[in-house]
């Protein structure tokens, strides 16, 4: 993948999560809050983008979104390594929701 592949995908990537960052909070604010990992303020200023200021920002060549979670035990949950796959699938997942909301609390 030669750079500007990679510019232009990172582009495409930050349209399409300042997107759907600004319609998650305008639909549902609370659980955008929760989903996004951005706080009351950060939210005010992506509800407030215009289209025109989104294209500016997603041609920054800077990924706007990051995996949030580099706990080892979110992923073992969330991949289910060395689990059979069955109930014990969704109660990993679920356990992993809980600690993830664990952390939006003590990041905010």
């Amino acid at each position: 993948m030669t750079q500007d592949q990679i510019l232009n995908e990172i582009r495409e990537a930050n349209l399409n999560y300042l997107i759907l960052a600004q319609n998650l909070i305008r639909a549902e604010r609370e659980q955008a809050l929760f989903r996004l990992g951005v706080s009351e303020a950060t939210a005010d200023i992506l509800a407030s983008l215009s289209p025109s200021q989104m294209m500016k920002i997603a041609n920054t060549g800077t990924l706007l979104c990051c995996i949030r979670s580099g706990d080892e035990l979110v992923w073992s949950l969330l991949t289910n390594q060395g689990r059979a796959a069955s109930t014990a699938e969704g109660m990993s997942r679920l356990h992993a929701s809980i600690v993830m909301a664990g952390r939006h609390q003590e990041a905010l």
